[in-house]
């Protein structure tokens, strides 16, 4: 594909509920600045801006963002209300909540159930909206997510909500949630070098829920993005089609499953269009297996 015909409807579509999205999104984490959601260089306001218009006009209907995803002086939320507010019909916004952090960008205690709905009232503040699309409850290390998917259901309930989902989860939390309210999705962390996981993708591919993974780039970098040498096997693919190795990581999660999504974030216009392109590369059975050689242990 040449950038001028590069979209995200190459990847396909899945179903979120009742909205249908193209499988290949966005992660607005990266737009806060260098270092992600921490302490790093402030993003240039104006190409973030421009990075989720481009994003929009390749077709991407998926966007990814959190609340807590800020840095010293960006928010993610906001600067997606600036480049994309009034929203069009077919643009699904998912937000997360479950982590805090306070002013300074410290982490916090997680939420407790009843401060979620605080985390959600501040999520439709920042992005402008009255409802919440789709709200993923990010597990931080308990055993049972009832009483959290239950206060979120709640507000499900009250309208402020369309759909949920569970991010950071075992097999038992998905079964656990699914008692309480429909789930749409999962966000789990999963890559071509990402240990586990496959036990997660076959529970969404065998309830047909989405299976959403983060840090499919970044690896082991995961926040900070790639911080290693990128795998023989992923430049050797990436050698054979003439494209990049984030290109070669993306497609092999869109290949895991038509329920697989992929929301690779960043802040530059050239990587967005690279990581659009993605949807419409093809990997052989051979390319797939050498892939899965990466080390990559399976669940």
């Amino acid at each position: 594909m040449t950038p001028h015909t590069v979209s995200a409807t190459a990847a396909g579509t899945w179903t979120l509920g009742d909205r249908t999205v193209n499988r290949i999104g966005f992660g607005a984490m990266r737009l806060t600045g260098s270092a992600a959601f921490h302490q790093g260089t402030p993003s240039d306001r104006g190409q973030a801006i421009g990075v989720l218009r481009r994003a929009r006009e390749l077709g991407v209907n998926h966007i990814d963002t959190a609340a807590f995803y800020f840095s010293r002086l960006r928010s993610a939320n906001e600067l997606i209300n600036a480049a994309l507010s009034p929203y069009p019909d077919d643009l699904v916004i998912a937000t997360k909540v479950g982590p805090a952090r306070d002013a300074t960008g410290e982490w916090a205690t997680p939420a407790r159930p009843d401060q979620l709905r605080g985390q959600v009232e501040e999520n439709l503040r920042q992005l402008g909206c009255d409802q919440l699309d789709l709200v993923n409850l990010r597990l931080m290390g308990q055993d049972s997510v009832s009483e959290h998917f239950g206060a979120l259901a709640e507000l499900r309930d009250a309208g402020l909500v369309r759909h949920l989902g569970i991010s950071g989860a075992r097999p038992e939390h998905l079964a656990q949630a699914q008692e309480i309210a429909p789930v749409v999705c999962v966000q789990n962390r999963y890559g071509v070098d990402a240990p586990g996981g496959d036990e997660m993708l076959r529970a969404c591919a065998a309830r047909g829920i989405a299976f959403v993974p983060f840090f499919s780039i970044a690896g082991e970098g995961r926040e900070a993005g790639a911080v290693r040498a990128e795998h023989e096997q992923v430049r050797a693919v990436a050698r054979a089609h003439g494209v990049s190795p984030a290109q070669v990581r993306l497609a092999w999660t869109l290949h895991q499953g038509p329920h697989t999504l992929a929301i690779p974030g960043t802040g530059n216009l050239e990587h967005l269009v690279d990581n659009v392109a993605a949807g419409a590369l093809r990997l052989t059975v051979e390319e797939l297996r050498l892939l899965d050689s990466t080390g990559r242990a399976a669940s």
